[in-house]
């Protein structure tokens, strides 16, 4: 018998069998299958002396990345054993020193997927590597098909069991949570308008790095009010323990209101450069619905600030709780012949997201509003509690000039301030027109900018007191002829 006839009945014997475990399977019970599965298992466990622990990146329903999975990645990135790897994917996105710079001068290697590092730990060796698991559905549907999920496989002796799960797994955490905050570089997120909570493969947020330079010594602000709220944030950063013991989520809730101009931007910025934090900046309209909302909460890290800002320009959340409208035949039309992309995120959703059940899923948390007009918003929204600490930015006193013109000019006093005191307590002006008058408009005024910066705050100032009393005058002028044409209507006519 010639070779070619020897293979052809191997392949026609394996056929056979494979179209003979087929028909086991369908035509017999699934539990005995499982049964020779087992057996089968316990066969290959004697055979094969090493133990496997897989950490997936997202596992359940995918809400939330596995802070393990990230610990171990920070690990695998920064060990030893990581240098020996053949397949290595780079990565300036976390370099740096958490300053939120985001040179980008230095790559972060890690390790590319279906690559295998070996580490040792007190002379046992393990073996990590990057898996993918595919897809397992194959079937046409409307809904999206499940996502590939990557995960890190360590192997290591079975003898090595106990070390590995008192001592290896542990050391492995520890040091790659230490690692990722090392590492870390502050972001600014901001929430994609075609999120779809029911598609896990679109991410929530798109960031950039966090690079603004407001801090509390350059906000234009009365010092004890400044180093009130400065103290009031450290200690939130410090609370975890009590929070804990007190039973309430780690988390605390700004309402920054005021009218325009007056910094409530600047003064996020100052709170996440003071404590560190990640800001989310969330824009409602672009959230599609109460359930949308819920799932980009549970992307939020710890360390984190989200924003709201123009809260009463939102959506319509402000004013006193309404009964909806019913919707003219017109609109019922509209609506059934176009996509209705119309944000339905509700009141209750939003005071959900701030302070109940699914506000706890995370820790380090700072919620701030801000609004032009404090007074348009539900008492419910901005109630202690939810908003803990109400924080007026209003127009620019002596003392908020003052550290403009050290931050602008750099000087402390001058012969033009006791006039521009006396102008700023008759009249109002918001920080940022402050700032604006207070910068050379030309190449020619930086020579002289000092006295060329305050003499355009000076002509401000009185165009502005000119303009008021104007206004003032034109107001009265309004009333009194309103009154005139009220008596005047309300005369018996002869």
């Amino acid at each position: 018998m010639g070779i070619e006839e020897k293979w052809a009945g191997w392949g026609s014997a394996l056929a056979s069998a494979m179209f003979l475990w087929a028909m086991f399977r369908q035509y017999f019970s699934s539990i005995l299958g499982d049964r020779l599965g087992v057996h089968a298992m316990k066969l290959v466990s004697l055979l094969y002396p090493y133990v496997e622990i897989t950490f997936f990146e997202y596992t359940g329903e995918r809400l939330k990345r596995s802070e393990a999975y990230a610990a171990v990645e920070s690990y695998l990135s920064a060990s030893s054993c990581s240098k020996h790897a053949r397949r290595l994917k780079a990565d300036s996105d976390r370099s740096g020193s958490g300053s939120g710079s985001g040179s980008g001068s230095a790559l972060i290697l890690a390790m590319d997927d279906h690559e295998e590092v070996i580490d040792s730990f007190s002379g046992a060796k393990l073996y990590w590597s990057s898996q993918i698991a595919p897809s397992k559905s194959h079937a046409i549907s409307f809904y999206p098909s499940p996502p590939e999920r990557r995960f890190y496989r360590l192997s290591f002796h079975r003898r090595h069991r106990d070390l590995v799960a008192k001592s290896y797994l542990r050391h492995v955490l520890d040091e790659g949570k230490a690692i990722g905050l090392k590492n870390r570089v502050r972001r600014l997120y901001t929430n994609n308008s075609s999120y779809d909570s029911y598609d896990y493969r679109k991410l929530g947020w798109s960031h950039v790095h966090f690079e603004h330079p407001a801090t509390f010594e350059t906000i234009a602000m009365d010092p004890q009010k400044k180093q009130d709220i400065v103290d009031d944030l450290i200690a939130f950063s410090r609370g975890k323990e009590f929070y804990s013991r007190i039973g309430k989520p780690w988390k605390r809730g700004y309402l920054l209101y005021g009218p325009p101009g007056t910094g409530k931007s600047t003064m996020i910025a100052a709170m996440a450069n003071l404590l560190d934090y990640d800001v989310y900046d969330l824009e409602l309209t672009a959230v599609k619905n109460n359930s949308a909302l819920r799932k980009l909460l549970l992307e939020i890290s710890g360390k984190a600030i989200i924003v709201l800002e123009d809260i009463d320009c939102s959506l319509d959340l402000s004013g006193k709780r309404k009964k909806e409208k019913e919707k003219s035949e017109e609109e019922e039309k509209k609506i059934g012949s176009e996509e209705n992309t119309e944000s339905k995120v509700t009141l209750s959703g939003l005071l959900n997201f701030i302070d109940g059940l699914w506000s706890a899923c995370g820790g380090e948390r700072l919620v701030v509003f801000t609004t032009n007009y404090v007074e348009k918003l539900d008492p419910a929204l901005i109630r202690r509690g939810r908003m803990d600490r109400h924080i007026e930015l209003s127009y620019c006193d002596f003392e908020g000039f003052k550290i403009l013109a050290r931050n602008y000019l750099g000087i402390k006093e001058h012969a033009l301030f006791e006039k521009i005191q006396r102008l700023m307590e008759e009249r109002n002006i918001t920080p940022a027109d402050v700032a604006e008058n207070l910068m050379p408009k030309k190449v020619t005024e930086v020579a002289g900018s000092v006295e060329v910066c305050l003499t355009n705050l000076i002509q401000a100032l009185m165009e502005s007191k000119l303009k008021s009393a104007k206004g003032e005058e034109e107001m009265l002028e309004a009333t009194v002829a309103k009154v005139v044409d009220q008596k005047e209507s309300a005369a018996p006519s002869t």
